[in-house]
C-alpha cells in the first residue's frame, strides 16, 4: 500500500470519526438538557396535582395529559391509577420515589421499562393526609436518544467523508510531496520536513557505506581480474551446476573460444565434449576434488577441480585449473627414452668387455691373439669413456649451462683450432678438412661452442667419403652470424632429417659403431644451439653429402 493512500485512509477516518463524535456529543447535550426539562416538568405538575387533590379535587378528575397519576395511601396500597386498575396492583410502600416522599415530603426516581430505548420518570408528592400523589411520564432513554439520532450521524459520516475527501487527497499530495522529492542518492538535496533528519542523516550515512562497499568490491572485482588475465594458466569458475561464471583468456584460448560473454552461462560441456572434463564436473557436482589428464588442441593438459564450500555447507560451485604439462609431458617422455637407450648403449660395451676378459680370464686365448683381444675391449671401454662424457655433457647442457659465464668468442679461430684437433683422424680418413670465411664474434660460452663445432666437424669427417672434403664456413649476415658445416659424405635421407638431433638417434648405425659414435653428437649441436638462441638448419642429398648451418643472432 502506498504511504499517500494509507495516510488519506487515516484522515479521511479520522474526519468521519470526529463529525460521528460531535453528532454523538451532541445527542448527549440534548438528551441531557431534554432530560432536565421533562423532570422539571414534572415536578411542576406533580405539584399542581397535589394541591388540586387538598383544594378537594378527586385524582381522577385531574387533567394530565401523558401522564400517568397514582395514588397511594400511607400503607402502600394504591388508590388509585390512571393507567391501570388499582385493585390488581401491588403494594407501593416499597418503590423508591414513594418511600423517599413519605419520609421527605417528595420523591424522584426513574426506570427502564422492558425495551431499552424507553424509560419512566417518577415524582411523588406527600399530601397533608399522609397519603402520596405520583406523576409519572415515559421519556426516551439514552439508547433510544443514541438510536433515534443514528441516521444523522451516518448522514453526517457520509457527509464529513465527502467533505473531507477532496481536502484530504489535496493535504496528502503536499505532505508526500517532498518525501517523494527525496533523492535516495543525495537525500539533503531537497527540502524535507525537519522530522525527517534523522531518517536522511540514516540514508546519506547507509550511501557512503555502500558506496565504500561498492569501491572495495570494485577494487577486488579489478584485482581478480587482472590477475586471472595475467595467467598462463586456465582458470574457470563454475557454479553449482556446472556453469560457467568466469572464464580467464587462457582457458579461452584453449577452449578456442573468443569472447568471455559467449561463454559467461553456458555450461562448462558446451565448451568441451572431453571426457576428463566432465568427469571433474561431475566430481565438483558430488563436492568432491579431482585431477585428470586432458588432451585437447594438441596440448596436453592437467585439470585440477576444486569444490568451493564453507564448512558443513553444500557446495557453491567449483574451480577448474588448467595447467599446460605438454612440454613437461614430452619431457618426461624423453627422459624414460633416455634412460632406455641409456641402459642399452651402456649395456653393449660392458657386454662385449665382459664377454672379451671372461673369455681370456678361461684361459681360451692364444697368447699370440692376446693383443686383439685386449685391443678390443680397449676400443669399447674406450667408447664407453666418450658416451659417458656425452651423456655428462648433455645432464650439464640441460641444468647449468645457463648459468656459465659468457665471453666474446671468434668462431672462425675457434674453428680452426678444431680443425687443427680432428686433423689426425682426417688425415686417416683421407679427408680434407678445412675452415674459412671471416672473422666474426658472438657473446657465448666457449666450451659449450667449442663441443658444438667439434661434434659438427667430427660427424663431417666420420660419415664422409674416403678422399672426401669437410669444410667449416663463418660468415656475418643481417640476420645474424652464421656457421655451416659441409661434407661430400653419405647424406640424410628426407625422413630422418627431422630426427637426426634425437638423443641416440643414428642413420647408419652399424657406420656409427665402426667410427666409435655415440649417437649424442647432434643432440649435443641441438642444445648447444638453444642456449645460445641459434638456428638450426639441415640441407642435405644422399650420397652427396649434407650441410648443417646454425646461425646465432646478433646480440640486442
Amino acid at each position: 500500500m502506498k504511504l499517500q493512500t494509507k495516510l488519506f485512509r487515516s484522515m479521511a477516518a479520522l474526519a468521519v470519526l470526529a463529525a460521528m463524535l460531535a453528532v454523538a456529543l451532541m445527542t448527549g447535550v440534548f438528551y441531557a438538557r431534554t432530560y432536565a426539562l421533562t423532570r422539571a416538568e414534572l415536578r411542576r405538575e406533580a405539584r399542581f396535582a397535589a394541591a388540586a387533590v387538598e383544594a378537594g379535587g378527586a385524582p381522577g378528575a385531574l387533567q394530565t395529559g401523558a401522564s400517568r397519576v397514582t395514588h397511594v395511601a400511607p400503607d402502600g396500597t394504591v388508590l388509585f391509577d390512571s393507567g391501570t386498575d388499582a385493585q390488581k396492583m401491588e403494594n407501593h410502600l416499597s418503590r423508591p420515589e414513594i418511600a423517599q416522599a413519605l419520609q421527605t415530603g417528595t420523591g424522584e426516581s426513574a426506570r427502564r421499562s422492558d425495551t431499552l430505548d424507553a424509560q419512566t420518570l417518577y415524582c411523588a408528592v406527600r399530601l397533608r393526609d399522609g397519603s402520596v400523589l405520583r406523576i409519572s411520564t415515559a421519556t426516551a432513554s439514552v439508547f433510544g436518544t443514541v438510536l433515534s439520532a443514528l441516521p444523522l450521524l451516518l448522514l453526517a459520516a457520509a457527509c464529513a467523508a465527502l467533505i473531507a475527501l477532496f481536502p484530504a487527497r489535496r493535504l496528502m499530495r503536499g505532505v508526500v510531496r517532498p518525501i517523494n522529492r527525496i533523492d535516495p542518492a543525495e537525500p539533503y538535496s531537497a527540502e524535507a520536513y525537519e522530522e525527517f533528519s534523522p531518517l536522511l542523516t540514516r540514508i546519506a550515512r547507509q550511501n557512503a557505506e555502500i558506496a565504500m562497499q561498492m569501491r572495495r568490491l570494485t577494487q577486488q572485482r579489478d584485482e581478480f581480474s587482472a590477475i586471472t588475465e595475467s595467467m598462463n594458466e586456465g582458470l574457470i569458475l563454475l557454479s553449482p551446476d556446472g556453469a560457467v561464471l568466469s572464464i580467464n583468456r587462457a582457458a579461452m584460448r584453449i577452449f578456442g573460444q573468443d569472447r568471455a560473454a559467449e561463454c559467461t552461462g553456458r555450461h562448462i560441456t558446451q565448451l568441451s565434449r572431453a571426457l576428463p572434463l566432465q568427469h571433474a564436473t561431475d566430481a565438483l557436482q558430488s563436492a568432491q576434488p579431482c585431477e585428470e589428464r586432458m588432451e585437447t588442441g594438441g596440448r596436453i593438459y592437467h585439470l585440477l577441480a576444486t569444490p568451493i564450500a564453507a564448512a558443513d555447507a553444500p557446495a557453491r560451485g567449483g574451480v577448474l585449473l588448467l595447467l599446460d604439462v605438454t612440454e613437461r609431458a614430452e619431457r618426461d617422455e624423453l627422459r624414460r627414452e633416455f634412460s632406455a637407450n641409456v641402459s642399452h648403449e651402456l649395456k653393449t660395451p660392458l657386454t662385449a668387455i665382459s664377454g672379451y676378459a671372461e673369455i681370456m680370464e678361461a684361459g681360451l686365448v692364444k697368447q699370440e691373439d692376446m693383443a686383439p683381444f685386449a685391443g678390443k675391449i680397449h676400443r669399447e671401454a674406450t667408447r664407453l669413456l666418450h658416451l659417458i662424457e656425452d651423456i655428462l655433457r648433455l645432464s650439464r647442457l640441460d641444468e647449468g649451462a645457463a648459468e656459465l659465464p659468457r665471453e666474446s668468442v671468434e668462431l672462425l679461430s675457434l674453428s680452426q683450432e678444431i680443425c687443427a684437433r680432428l686433423a689426425p683422424t682426417a688425415q686417416a680418413r683421407g679427408v680434407t678438412l678445412s675452415a674459412s670465411g671471416e672473422a666474426a664474434s658472438i657473446q657465448g660460452v666457449r666450451p659449450v661452442l667449442d663441443e658444438l663445432i667439434y661434434n659438427l666437424a667430427e660427424n663431417a669427417v666420420k660419415y664422409n667419403q674416403d678422399g672426401g672434403t669437410a669444410e667449416i664456413a663463418v660468415c656475418s649476415q643481417p640476420e645474424g652470424v652464421s656457421l655451416s658445416v659441409r661434407d661430400t659424405g653419405i647424406g640424410i635421407p628426407p625422413e630422418y632429417r627431422d630426427r637426426i638431433f634425437e638423443r641416440f638417434f643414428r642413420v647408419d648405425k652399424s657406420h656409427s659403431k665402426q667410427s666409435g659414435g655415440t649417437g649424442l653428437g647432434l643432440s649435443i649441436v641441438k642444445h648447444g644451439a638453444a642456449l645460445h638462441h641459434a638456428a638450426l638448419r639441415v640441407d642435405s642429398t644422399p650420397g652427396k653429402g649434407t650441410c648443417i648451418t646454425v646461425t646465432f643472432p646478433h646480440e640486442g
